[in-house]
């Protein structure tokens, strides 16, 4: 059995095609398919099969490519081992972050960091919640979150660490009349105009669980995605919007409130592929995120 074929047919069931194949590991796509054809000579058995314009890997080929992912976890964690034996960890780690986690975590983490040999490359990444997965394919850890719990929809067979909880607040300008209340509830909001997010974003779930509630559509005038942006606009208008309690700055005409009634809770977590999660620098990185991500959460918990 050739490791290479099983490690192909991975790529494919991560990439989608063989067109994104030969493009994440510089090949050409005549040579990727040449290589299928190869793999299905020596297992016997169709391995791919038409879907549209493209391929789509059999129940053989799925079977296999789970193999794929088996050996290449093994893989690295003899080679976490091996790293371990010749003393700390090194080597780059990417990783991927949505831009409001990556505020509150980036910083800690690249401190603590900066007095290893792990060299960290940081990107950040505005996406859908079921969006987030896809960037595990190219990347060592990817930071997501999820108002419905600490696994992002769409991460099933990944590695899924939490890191924080973070409440979600309802953003308004210091001079607004919900402002006087210490907190505010559905009923509080009826009526209210919104700056939103894009659907499919988690901050959209605040918003429809309080349609749910007050049982009527909510007004949302503009669906932004910038926080910083939605910031400004709150302050200067009448409107108001769901933020993040951790990094969203207060006193300069804006202010939040609990909302109280319905979830407005994210879970922000660490998505990896199990094979990277195994790798000594990628763990010692993981380690770095939880130990910032809970002391942020303990910060905030005790007023900080």
């Amino acid at each position: 059995m050739n490791v290479r074929h099983l490690e192909l047919l991975r790529e494919l069931a991560e990439y989608g095609s063989v067109t994104a194949v030969a493009r994440a590991t510089y090949r050409t796509p005549s040579a990727v398919s040449q290589q299928l054809k190869t793999a299905q000579r020596e297992f016997g058995a169709a391995l791919v099969e038409p879907s549209g314009r493209g391929l789509r890997l059999t129940e053989a080929g799925r079977l296999l490519a789970d193999g794929g992912t088996a050996v290449a976890t093994a893989v690295e964690r003899v080679r976490a081992r091996w790293d371990a034996f010749h003393g700390e960890p090194t080597g780059t780690v990417s990783v991927a972050a949505l831009p409001s986690a990556a505020a509150f975590l980036f910083p800690g983490v690249l401190r603590e960091i900066s007095g290893t040999a792990i060299t960290l490359r940081c990107g950040d990444f505005d996406l859908a919640e079921a969006e987030f997965a896809h960037l595990a394919t190219d990347n060592d850890v990817v930071i997501a979150h999820s108002l419905t719990g600490a696994r992002p929809a769409g991460t099933e067979g990944l590695t899924v660490v939490p890191l924080a909880r973070e409440p979600l607040d309802i953003a308004m300008a210091a001079d607004h009349p919900l402002a006087a209340l210490p907190r505010v509830s559905p009923a509080d909001l009826e009526g209210q105009e919104w700056i939103g997010v894009p659907e499919g974003y988690p901050f959209d779930t605040v918003l429809w669980s309080v349609e749910q509630a007050v049982g009527r559509p909510l007004a949302v005038a503009q669906r932004l995605r910038d926080n910083r942006l939605v910031e400004s606009l709150v302050a200067s208008s009448g409107r108001i919007a769901v933020l993040p309690r951790f990094t969203t700055p207060t006193g300069a005409g804006l202010v939040l409130r609990e909302l109280t009634g319905t979830a407005s809770t994210r879970h922000v977590s660490a998505v990896l592929r199990p094979d990277r999660a195994e790798r000594l620098a990628v763990r010692r990185v993981l380690c770095s995120f939880e130990r910032v991500g809970a002391e942020v959460e303990e910060l905030h918990r005790n007023g900080g």
